[in-house]
Order: structure tokens, then C-alpha cells, then sequence
């Protein structure tokens, strides 16, 4: 064994250095790639939940009547957190905490029918007295349809700024003092793939800026009160089978990379509390992962072509709605 090791170490020495460089920096990038496997499957499968409750009883969601923001509100009930709705329609919210409340009927809910186009000012005096632990800042608008950034109306763009913006600012700047005072609390701005995935978001530009806010934002105060006790968050969701998907990017129904609402929200409540910036599902994570070993020249190049073909479909077609879109 000894005159193997002697015999390895001659070979070695007679190598070229740049051939020692190259073998030393593949060997590196096996074991990153080995230590994010491993580090991913914990995540994935083994690590354990934070109990919820612990950060307080009640939970506050903006956007609480469709897609992501509704199946957050059911699996936060399922934690047993009190829930805050926050949401245009009045209607919209009594009928989902009907659902809610005939599914766990020791859960009490307040509505707070708000259009946060507006802000998000009036939600200080709605969370007033309540032990709010949990703030889940889910709503979010993008362009009614593919456009380059001359082309989107004034009207359009600034409540793309207000919504995605000012009123997450807003309503976390509403919710937060009091988790500082009470030294708990968990905050989860849902960002977007627009901002952190790809380098780029062509044809969707704004959109993109704001959730690049959003995440920076995220990361700065998840920094400034960890030491506080409170914990903030960007998660980072690609495709997600919801209606505002299905009208943009013609998702149409859930698979594998673009999951339901109740499947994400699952997920995405099971990672509440930890890193600063996660992408919950774990097909999303290994997107983004795939997604960073490219060129991001080919990525601008990809997305700027799937900008441009709906940008023409929807001057063909029927206009599109909202999104959450990566």
C-alpha cells in the first residue's frame, strides 16, 4: 500500500501543473455539487417543520381569495393559526372563510376587504390588537399581456409598482413592529422566478423589477431582525397552476414543474422560518439549479423569445390576465 502511495505521488509529480489545476477544480466542483445533493434531499425530505404557532396566533395574507394565497390560508389553518384575509372583494372573502371555518371551525378569521392597488396603509388598524406571527405578503400583478417596456400604459405599470411594491412595503411596515415588539415573527414575500431565476425577464420588465425589489428587500431585513426574533423571508415560486398562469403562460392544469396551488402552499409552509431566499417546491428548486449552470447570454435569448411569441398571440387572441409568472 505504501509503494502504491509513493508510486501515486511520482506520477503526480510528473504531471504538468495546469493538468494538477484542472483535476483540483473539477474534484472542487464534484463536491459542491455533492454537498448541494445532500444539503437538498435534507431539505427536501428529512428536515422537520417550525412549529408555526410559536411565532403567534395569527396569521395575516394579502390575496387570500385565489390560487397560492387561498391554499396558503387552508394550510395555515391546518397549523392552527387565526387567519387575517386581505382582499379586493368582500364577497370573495366570506365565501373563503366559510370554506375555511366548515374545514377547521375552531379557526377564527377576520376579512379586510382592501384593494391593495391603493397600498396597504388601512391594514395597521386591522391587525390592531391581534398577536399577527405570521405574515404571508402573496398578492401580486403583472401586465394584462406580454408587452415591451414603451408599450405598457402608465396605468398598467404604476399598479404594477403600487401592488408588488409599495403595498408589501406597506403592510409588512404595518405588521412588523409589533413581532419586534413581541421579539417573534415570520414574514414570507413571495418573490418570483422574473427576479432571482433568470437574469432576465424581456417583455415583462417592471413585473421583474418589483419582484427584484421584493427579494432585496427580503434579504436586507432578514438581515437587520434575525437577532430580533423575527424571520424574513423570499420565497421563490416558478410556474404554479393558478388562473392568473393559465391566462399568461397558457398553464392550463397541474404537472410535475407546475404544481397546484395546494401542492406549493404545502410545500412553501414547510420552509417558513429557515433561509432567507428558497424556492419551496422542490421541482422549482431543481430548475433553478439547472438553470444557473447556463450561459446567461442563452437564457436572455430563451426568455426573450417566449416574451415575443406571447406578445403575439395575445394581439391575436384574447387578452391575458394577471400572473405570477417566473
Amino acid at each position: 500500500m505504501v509503494s502504491n502511495f509513493v508510486n501515486l505521488l511520482h506520477h503526480l509529480q510528473a504531471q504538468p501543473l495546469w493538468i494538477l489545476l484542472l483535476s483540483a477544480l473539477g474534484f472542487l466542483s464534484l463536491l459542491t455539487h455533492f454537498f448541494f445533493l445532500i444539503n437538498w434531499l435534507y431539505i427536501t425530505l428529512l428536515r422537520p417543520p417550525k412549529n408555526l404557532r410559536n411565532y403567534g396566533s395569527w396569521a395575516l395574507i394579502t390575496g387570500a381569495t385565489d390560487g397560492i394565497g387561498k391554499a396558503f390560508a387552508f394550510q395555515l389553518a391546518q397549523q392552527g393559526l387565526n387567519l387575517v384575509l386581505v382582499s379586493r372583494s368582500y364577497h370573495k372573502l366570506r365565501y373563503v372563510a366559510a370554506e375555511i371555518q366548515a374545514r377547521y371551525p375552531d379557526t377564527k378569521i377576520k376579512e379586510v376587504a382592501l384593494d391593495l392597488s391603493s397600498g396597504g396603509a388601512a391594514v395597521e388598524g386591522a391587525v390592531e390588537g391581534l398577536d399577527v406571527g405570521v405574515l404571508v405578503n402573496n398578492v401580486g400583478v403583472t401586465y394584462p399581456a406580454a408587452r415591451f417596456f414603451h408599450e405598457v400604459e402608465e396605468e398598467v405599470w404604476m399598479k404594477v409598482v403600487r401592488v408588488n411594491l409599495e403595498a408589501t412595503t406597506r403592510v409588512t411596515r404595518a405588521v412588523l413592529p409589533g413581532m419586534v415588539k413581541r421579539r417573534r415573527g415570520a414574514i414570507v414575500n413571495i418573490g418570483s422566478g422574473a427576479a432571482v431565476v433568470v437574469p432576465s425577464h424581456p417583455l415583462f420588465a417592471i413585473y421583474a423589477a418589483t419582484k427584484a425589489y421584493v427579494d432585496q428587500l427580503s434579504r436586507s431585513l432578514y438581515v437587520e431582525y434575525k437577532d430580533m426574533g423575527v424571520d424574513v423571508q423570499c420565497q421563490v415560486p416558478l410556474y404554479v397552476s393558478t388562473k392568473m398562469a393559465s391566462e399568461v403562460a397558457s398553464i392550463h392544469r397541474s404537472s410535475l414543474f407546475a404544481p397546484s396551488p395546494e401542492k406549493y402552499a404545502e410545500a412553501a409552509v414547510a420552509r417558513i422560518g429557515f433561509e432567507a431566499r428558497c424556492s419551496p417546491y422542490w421541482a422549482h428548486s431543481l430548475q433553478w439549479f439547472f438553470a444557473s449552470m447556463l450561459p446567461e447570454r442563452i437564457l436572455d435569448s430563451w426568455r426573450l423569445a417566449i416574451g415575443i411569441r406571447r406578445r403575439q398571440s395575445s394581439l391575436i387572441g384574447p387578452s391575458a390576465g394577471r400572473d405570477k409568472a417566473p
